[in-house]
């Protein structure tokens, strides 16, 4: 197994717990993590610049995607509680980990745990979301 160090976007709205009550592209910011098995660290926190709200767009709508898209062009893996219907488009560009905690932190300890699945499935070309627990 090729040991890499993969970039990860955790999606939150207070830089301490997950974004639990909403979909990942709602989430305020986007924290930007350095993670591989020896540990990880904060690169960067990003604010989510999203599209322009438009009530006639609806939740799978492909501007949502790419809005998120942009604001994560160099990450590869994806860390939320909740993913919408924009999963489908996700997936193709990152691997989509639920984590089952509540915790940036305790998300992060999970995620370095189970590395070995997500370098696997970075390699996969058909994807599925990897729920953590």
């Amino acid at each position: 197994m090729q040991d890499r160090k993969l970039i990860l976007a955790v999606g939150t709205d207070d830089g301490i717990g997950m974004k639990l009550d909403d979909h990942c592209g709602q989430s305020k910011y986007f924290f930007i993590y350095e993670i591989d098995r020896e540990g990880y660290k904060l690169l960067e926190k990003r604010k989510n610049v999203k599209y322009n709200e438009d009530e006639s767009r609806k939740d799978g709508d492909p501007g949502k995607a790419r809005a998120v898209s942009t604001v994560l062009k160099d990450v590869n893996v994806l860390a939320c509680s909740i993913f919408g219907p924009n999963i489908k488009r996700m997936l193709e560009k990152y691997v989509c980990v639920i984590p089952k905690v509540k915790t940036i932190d305790g998300s992060l300890k999970l995620i370095k745990d189970n590395i070995d699945l997500i370098y696997k499935m970075l390699d996969e070309t058909e994807r599925k979301p990897l729920i953590l627990k």
